[in-house]
């Protein structure tokens, strides 16, 4: 194992690094079209970016990580606000499967599925929710069942982003059904492409297909990939949601960002409405929310530095991210206008505009609702009194949920 500490990177090793990265980003992020193929692209980068040694920076080398320091990411993600995000779509794969795998897996697991999932060569996808089991997805129905040398898997899962793209998932399903909703919960590793696993894709209303329903039959998948403890997959998956919201609260970049602000100033500057007080008042109030969003997300990247676990401050930037959309959907329908509804030729700005505004929606529920971050701050951040839970002690058998009503 190579893994260097903190205080092997001097001044000069850092400076060096630094232009090692610059060179290789200004050689190979050449930008991504979000659209078909943008998960190719982000999958071809992954894999030059593993070629070059900066792949997975802080894992270990073993596990075919780098080896390198929270140093090394710091700067890598410094330089790598300059340029256009090239794995945006890896974000599930890299930002919350590869940590969990990295946390909880066996030496084998991570020997087996953590090389290739940082080198891009597979894709992962997370399976929490279902039809009966959003924000409570404690009273999830998908169970696993031991049959000899493997597990048994029947159930449905929906919402699973990109699982029609991915080689693998991570999923939890019921495992001891006597026993309270989440306490019978276990978590394994799942082919994606076994036989028994059919895949729906959800179209979306701008015409994407990123989410998916998934069936389950009989789908069977060896003993040796139950991931973590048996029937301790709720604190897994809450830890795994913890990385989900610092995923999607901080990025892959750091230091102070505000983007969005930007083009949409540089749009109300082209089309003159940059002199109008309230668009100015707007633009400003939505430059400052993702000001503030990147001090949160810097706060947080300092205490994984520190070698803290994500804790449940990471829904403070995963709320602020829903903030944002909700500032900027009006601010995009004012300045860039009809073009929005209507456009012409391919990759217009109305289209592009268009797409950002419908993709806003999922931000107030992708890794939970507003409204779970909100009492998870409360609860865990601000310390205020929980809410009662009923439930808590009765066998999940008893419940009256999902398809159990």
């Amino acid at each position: 194992m190579s893994t260097a500490t903190e205080e092997t990177l001097s001044p000069a090793d850092a400076e060096a690094f630094r232009t090692k990265v610059r060179e290789f980003l200004a050689q190979n992020a050449t930008g991504s079209d979000r659209g078909v193929n943008s998960i190719e692209t982000g999958r071809a980068f992954q894999q030059k970016l593993a070629a070059a040694g900066l792949a997975g920076l802080t894992y270990a080398t073993e596990y075919g990580g780098a080896g390198l320091t929270k140093g090394h990411e710091r700067i890598y993600r410094e330089e790598y606000a300059k340029f256009p995000d090239m794995t945006y779509e890896l974000v599930i794969s890299h930002g919350m499967c590869l940590p969990v795998l990295n946390q909880f897996g066996t030496e084998e697991q991570k020997r087996q599925f953590m090389p290739d999932n940082i080198a891009g060569r597979t894709m992962w996808c997370q399976m929490f929710s279902e039809p009966g089991a959003g924000s409570d997805v404690a009273s999830l129905q998908t169970k696993a069942e031991l049959d000899g040398d493997e597990w048994v898997l029947n159930g449905q899962k929906v919402w699973t982003t990109l699982a029609h793209v991915c080689e693998y998932g991570v999923i939890i399903a019921r495992t001891n059904p006597e026993a309270p909703k989440h306490a019978g919960i276990s978590m394994f590793i799942i082919d994606m492409k076994a036989p028994g696993v059919e895949i729906r894709p959800i179209h979306q209303i701008d015409g994407g297909k990123h989410f998916n329903e998934i069936f389950l039959t009989d789908v069977r998948i060896p003993k040796s990939w139950l991931l973590g403890e048996l029937n301790n997959g709720w604190n897994q998956a809450t830890a795994m949601l913890m990385f989900e919201r610092v995923a999607i609260g901080t990025g892959s970049t750091s230091g102070v960002t505000h983007t969005l602000a930007d083009g949409l100033i540089e749009v109300a500057k082209k089309n003159g409405k940059i002199s109008d007080p309230v668009v100015r008042q707007d633009l400003m109030k939505l430059y400052s929310e993702e000001t503030t969003k990147s001090l949160v997300a810097m706060r947080t990247r300092a205490e994984m530095k520190a070698g803290k676990v994500p804790g449940p401050g990471g829904s403070l930037g995963k709320l602020h991210g829903s903030r944002i959309s909700w500032m900027m959907r009006p601010l995009i329908s004012r300045l860039v206008g009809p073009e929005t509804d209507a456009w012409e030729g391919e990759s217009s700005r109305g289209e592009a505009w268009s797409k950002r505004l419908l993709n806003s929606f999922q931000s107030g529920i992708a890794g939970g609702t507003d409204e779970i971050q909100k009492n998870i701050i409360g609860d865990r951040v601000l310390g205020l009194p929980r809410e009662p839970m009923v439930d808590k002690d009765m066998p999940f058998k008893d419940l009256k949920v999902g398809t159990q009503r």
